[in-house]
């Protein structure tokens, strides 16, 4: 049934608070009522202010605002903000040799893997050696010293880190303190002239005047003299020529000289000095003022002729200081020279003329041969102490 309000105030619509009276009324002016009270809700909710009260929570998240960073003061530099900072490190370590000691003043040298960053160290007293304020990452270390093989060591540092480096041990260098001395021919000559005071057949009489290093160096005119004083004074010399004079005596020989112990003594002296004059004429002055090597030089191969016509060509040949044969001139006349004077002290009645002079200077020379043929195929089997050096060439 429909109901009809009146409106007695003479407006078209009841207020509210007038509709929310008519609720207590019967069921169906309630409903009347809601139904009034919804259609106007549009209109209430334009007209009504928003409310200052914040808007309930709900499940969604608000994206975050960043934040704003306010300027740094002026004249002062920050430090850009970085979300994975990298901090340097320390790189210490220690350079050792094979005993254990360590290598002073080794350098160090520090390298990045890219070349970019180069830094040096060197090594204190005790071998250690350190590198600061080093930005992290693979690093390379080249340790050098002198006298030592260099050696290289491979790392990586990380941000922060004191990184100790385990002990690099340096051998010592094998082909860096390779050394040569060479000696002069000089001293070469002075060294195998050495050898050959040492060359005794039977380990007792000198046999100085053949050199079996057929290539040896020339001798100085001072070494030709001390090979001549050597032999002169060596006691086999004296003995032998105290042997000499007593065959002499024995046999009368220089009879002007007489007998007993003053015969004896002047047969002597004669045949000390006739070696003395022919060692030093024909194997130290001459040689020395004609450039010539008063030494046989044994030539140990080839076939048995050639050896012998050597052995006896020496006898007139000899070799010069220039490394070429020459005439043995300073033999010949030594031998001559040494003749002459002899008749300065041998007897009147037996003093040689010139011709006999000659003719002792061929003899000489045969003799000469004949103790050249003994030191190309005996002697040297008799003499110790022979330097195993090259023969001649055939």
């Amino acid at each position: 049934m429909a109901v009809n309000v009146e409106d007695t105030s003479g407006s078209k619509t009841l207020p509210k608070r007038k509709c929310c009276r008519l609720l207590s009324g019967t069921g169906s002016a309630a409903q009347l009522c809601l139904v009034a009270l919804l259609a106007s809700l549009p209109a209430l909710a334009q007209s009504q202010p928003e409310p200052s009260a914040p808007a309930p929570a709900s499940n969604t998240v608000a994206p975050q605002q960043p934040q704003q960073v306010s300027p740094p003061p002026c004249g002062i530099d920050q430090p850009a903000q970085q979300t994975d900072q990298q901090v340097t490190g320390t790189i210490r370590g220690t350079v050792i040799d094979t005993n254990g000691a360590g290598v002073a003043g080794a350098n160090v040298k520090l390298t990045r893997l890219d070349q970019s960053v180069s830094q040096q160290a060197m090594a204190n007293d005790d071998g250690q050696f350190s590198f600061d304020t080093v930005a992290p990452g693979p690093f390379q270390l080249a340790i050098t010293a002198p006298g030592f093989a260099a050696q290289t060591v491979a790392g990586k540092l990380g941000s922060g880190e004191s990184c100790v480096v385990p002990r690099i041990t340096l051998p010592v260098a094998t082909n860096v303190t390779e050394v040569r001395v060479e000696l002069s021919p000089i001293e070469i000559a002075q060294e195998q002239i050495e050898d050959q005071e040492k060359q005794r057949v039977f380990g007792v009489i000198p046999n100085f005047y053949v050199s079996y290093v057929h290539h040896a160096e020339p001798l100085t005119p001072k070494q030709k003299f001390q090979l001549a004083w050597k032999s002169t004074i060596d006691p086999v010399s004296f003995g032998v020529t105290g042997v000499i004079a007593g065959v002499q005596q024995a046999t009368n020989q220089f009879d002007g000289y007489g007998q007993g112990a003053q015969g004896y003594g002047k047969r002597y002296g004669a045949s000390y000095a006739d070696l003395v004059t022919g060692t030093f004429i024909g194997g130290a002055i001459l040689p020395s003022l004609l450039k010539q090597d008063p030494r046989y030089f044994y030539k140990g191969t080839g076939s048995v002729r050639s050896r012998v016509l050597y052995a006896m060509a020496n006898a007139v040949m000899c070799k010069g200081d220039n490394g070429h044969w020459q005439p043995a001139y300073s033999g010949i006349m030594g031998s001559l020279a040494s003749g002459g004077i002899s008749n300065l002290y041998y007897p009147a009645s037996d003093r040689n003329d010139a011709a006999l002079t000659f003719e002792n200077m061929l003899i000489g020379i045969g003799e000469t041969a004949g103790v050249n043929l003994l030191q190309e195929f005996v002697m040297k089997k008799f003499t110790p102490n022979v330097p195993n050096n090259d023969p001649a060439t055939p």
